[in-house]
């Protein structure tokens, strides 16, 4: 089984938007069998939470379920569990690739999804407020990361 870890600091905006929206995509595309979904902090300080009230209402606004969503702190068997671990920001892929250790893992940046984009990483909500553009973000690069997958893996 395809499995995907999105991560942010706190796994409260971001990363469960992210994990939101692309079980969402995967679901619509009848593929959920097929991939696993999961979000996960780098940080401990929000863990059991649910996402961020500015999550929660943006994924509201566009139809997108949250139910169940909890955070949760990357832990070493993320690397050995998930086919693609992506981090939000620079910050996040370099905590990851040093939690990561000596493991041969690829940590991918979350833009790098996102063809064309001026951004060099998704901004934090929780610092910026602006949890529509997150939201823009988030929704093009699940949209490509889940094509990209399809190619990679041969799934229809």
């Amino acid at each position: 089984m395809i499995s995907v870890l999105f991560v942010c600091l706190g796994n409260i905006c971001r990363s469960p938007m992210a994990e939101a929206v692309f079980r969402h995509y995967v679901e619509k595309e009848g593929l959920s069998g097929r991939i696993r979904i999961d979000s996960a902090g780098t940080g401990d300080w929000h863990i059991g939470e649910p996402p961020h009230h500015g999550t929660r209402k943006k994924l509201d606004e566009v139809g997108i379920s949250h139910a169940g969503l909890r955070a949760r702190q990357v832990k070493p068997s993320d690397f050995d569990e998930f086919t693609y671990i992506i981090g939000m920001d620079d910050s996040n892929v370099a905590n990851l690739k040093k939690l990561a250790g000596s493991r041969d893992v690829t940590v991918h940046r979350f833009v790098d999804f996102i063809p064309g984009t001026r951004y060099t990483e998704v901004p934090d909500p929780w610092y910026t407020g602006n949890f529509d553009e997150t939201y823009e973000l988030v929704s093009k690069g699940c949209r490509h990361l889940l094509e990209t997958i399809k190619e990679n893996h041969g799934l229809k």
